[in-house]
């Protein structure tokens, strides 16, 4: 199919791309890379009257540090996120799961930040950005908004994001130098969205965990924060038998739906499997010290 009639615009600053989103009465969409928006617009599941493309705004376009925190720019490509060194360095899990971000030509143009803002759940970055308590950083005619990861995400593509607020960066914690990680995902072929996929990250202090964090998704209708096992795991060393234990917690915190790629049971028992091996490996590297 093709995309109903729209009009198209190239702002070349934030401020003319807002005018134009609050002048289109709620009805215009940003593109950036729009491999998710494009073919949405050629079935006709969204139909804006106006396409807002922000590829001529130089600012958004690079990774920075801001204070303990990594900003990265809604023109951010998932290759450019892949191959930062900086990324690689401070942000170790998040470098291991762009090799499972979707194929080679939608790395070229797709963007971290789009992908955020499409909230598809079985996506690796709303649950990167979610796991490293990210800051969603939007703008509109009224200002600028700091939005919470743990506030952004309400349902399967879906955001709190208003329709003439767009978003220009997302803030990422990086990590503390001996970080231990663990990223597990797995999906029916190589960059195909995740059945389920694991992040954990933690140190080792006195022989036990701390700082812990878990996220998970493809299990649910956004991705998720793990508080309960993350609990579980502070102050404890992993062993077979606290695997036992979150495995079985997390079937019961979980409510999977099925699909033609699995059933909800199957999906459960899936992010059990997943979950013990990332918590094994997240342990292993925070005992030597190092990602």
């Amino acid at each position: 199919m093709k995309p109903a009639s729209f009009d198209y615009m190239r702002p070349d600053s934030v401020a003319h791309a807002v005018q134009l989103l609050s002048g289109a009465g709620g009805d215009a969409k940003i593109i950036a890379g729009g491999q998710s928006l494009m073919p949405m617009m050629n079935f006709r599941l969204v139909k804006p009257s106006l396409l807002v493309d922000i590829n001529a705004i130089p600012e958004l376009d690079g990774i920075e540090h801001v204070g303990d925190k990594l900003r990265i720019g809604a023109l951010v490509r998932h290759r450019m996120t892949a191959e930062s060194a900086d990324i690689a360095a401070s942000i170790p899990v998040l470098h291991a799961a762009m090799k499972h971000v979707a194929h080679l030509t939608v790395r070229n143009r797709g963007t971290f930040c789009g992908s955020v803002c499409h909230a598809d759940p079985a996506a690796e970055m709303p649950m990167m950005t979610l796991l490293l308590n990210g800051v969603v950083n939007a703008s509109s005619v009224r200002g600028n908004r700091a939005i919470s990861a743990h506030e952004f995400f309400a349902g399967a593509l879906v955001t709190v994001l208003k329709p003439d607020e767009m978003v220009t960066s997302i803030d990422i914690d990086t990590l503390p130098e001996g970080v231990g990680w663990g990223f597990e995902e797995f999906s029916r072929r190589h960059g195909d969205y995740a059945l389920a996929a694991v992040a954990v990250t933690m140190i080792a202090s006195g022989g036990v965990a701390r700082d812990v964090r878990i996220g998970i998704m493809g299990v649910g209708e956004t991705p998720m924060r793990m508080p309960g096992l993350e609990n579980m795991v502070e102050g404890s060393a992993v062993n077979d038998r606290l695997k036992d234990d979150l495995i079985h917690s997390l079937g019961e915190s979980i409510s999977p739906n099925s699909d033609l790629n699995g059933s909800a049971e199957y999906r459960r028992h899936l992010a059990g499997v997943l979950l013990s091996r990332a918590i094994s490996d997240a342990w292993t590297r925070a005992n030597r010290g190092h990602a």
